[in-house]
């Protein structure tokens, strides 16, 4: 069988005929060949990775205590299908207690996924047909604008602009896409800029829905950290149950991101439909996981101490970031710090894109960021680095520091 033959068969979704020639390198690539560089040329240096999107620690001793017990038992060996009814009755006294959303039907309102990026690659699945469209923030994470384009539906960027605090502007959006649309994804606190949404914001979100009959997916990632006030859920303004759901995640709230674990909440007709489409891709996560999971959600004061370790460390990073010139707040939620990249070093070189500040930090001094350039030109920070402790912590932001004072930045 030969190789031409195999190339004629892939989907056009993936690229058909001309999947796998592509010569185009994504930023993530680049940043992954420009660090494995960078450690050849200067191997006696310390990367500084800034740029990592998981958390840098395990999941807690008592959250692991609880998986060893669980996957011992013979009764968690089976599928787990749609999930364990112990965590649906969990995520309800969780939603609650946490974030003041009462009234969470577990039975039919509550459905765990297998992480949250294959929930967000399956409610197109749900909604989407072709001609249909989806809105979609940016910059952000693309994986429902990916399954939208998959199912022939279109993708409508709403721009994320500083001047609108990163939310965005609902009454830009062209009356045709506005009719085609079914789907709204928001993403709040917000991956990459950190930004928070607020009250009024999720009640504009909730009327919009309405206005439009467009569903919306609230994506809680980031949702339980918050370093201004109580974390927020979308779930808690009124109204907005009837016209969306939120996925939250083990993984930022619980250090417990290899163990893919998260679940989707809020309206019962797309609960149903996201069930599904669910029953057609998997059969559930281990039910240990599931159940140390369960420990997890009733302990929130592990969320809690996490939370505060990412606030001193994004302070710090505040600090250092402003010493040197770069225009540096302190955000309100998430793990990331969102800055506006500088256009050249005082020796001469000049920058196009954050892209090639981004490279040239890799290359020169060793730091790792991740570049933005899908509205302005932006670097994200993350909070997850490595360090033993907050001595650690000290040391390695005072290092970032130092580096980027020899090289003079200009904004």
């Amino acid at each position: 069988m030969s190789e031409s033959y195999i190339q004629k068969l892939f989907a056009d979704r993936i690229g058909g005929g001309r999947f796998g020639k592509e010569t185009k390198i994504y930023k993530f690539e680049k940043i992954k060949r420009a660090k494995a560089a960078a450690r050849k040329v200067y191997p006696n240096t310390e990367l500084l990775d800034f740029g990592v999107g998981e958390p840098d620690e395990m999941a807690f001793p008592m959250v692991v205590e609880a998986l060893k017990i669980e996957c011992a038992k013979p009764e968690n060996r089976g599928y787990a299908d749609n999930g364990i009814q112990e965590l649906k009755d969990a995520v309800a006294k969780y939603m609650e207690k946490f974030y003041d959303v009462k009234g969470i039907d577990p039975a039919k309102e509550v459905l765990h996924s297998i992480g949250s990026k294959p929930a967000l690659a399956m409610l197109p699945s749900a909604f989407i047909n072709p001609g249909d469209a989806a809105l979609v923030t940016v910059p952000g994470y693309p994986i429902l604008a990916t399954h939208t384009q998959w199912y022939g539906g279109k993708v409508v960027h709403l721009p994320l602009k500083e001047e609108n605090n990163f939310l965005p502007d609902m009454d830009a959006i062209n009356k045709d896409d506005l009719k085609k649309a079914k789907l709204l994804y928001i993403n709040y606190p917000n991956n990459p800029t950190g930004a928070t949404a607020t009250v009024d914001f999720f009640k504009q979100v909730v009327d919009f829905a309405q206005k439009n009959n467009i569903v919306i997916v609230h994506d809680a990632a980031y949702a339980a950290l918050s370093y201004k006030g109580k974390p927020l859920s979308f779930l808690s303004v009124d109204g907005a149950k009837e016209v969306g759901i939120e996925i939250h995640s083990f993984s930022k709230a619980f250090n417990m991101t290899g163990w893919r674990l998260a679940f989707v909440v809020g309206n019962e007709k797309i609960i149903s439909a996201f069930g599904n489409v669910k029953d057609n891709y998997d059969s559930g996560q281990f039910i240990a996981i599931q159940k140390a999971g369960v420990y997890a959600l009733g302990h929130t004061e592990i969320t809690e101490k996490i939370a505060a370790k990412y606030k001193r460390r994004l302070e710090m990073i505040v600090e250092a970031l402003t010493s040197v010139g770069f225009s540096a707040e302190m955000p309100q939620g998430s793990f990331y710090l969102y800055v506006g990249a500088p256009k050249g070093i005082e020796s001469g070189v000049r920058f196009k894109a954050a892209e090639d500040v981004s490279e040239y930090l890799i290359a020169e001094k060793l730091i790792s960021t991740v570049p933005w350039d899908d509205v302005g030109h932006y670097l994200r920070f993350s909070a997850t680095f490595v360090a033993k402790n907050e001595e650690d912590e000290r040391r390695v932001i005072g290092e970032m520091k130092k580096r980027l004072v020899e090289l003079e930045l200009r904004f």
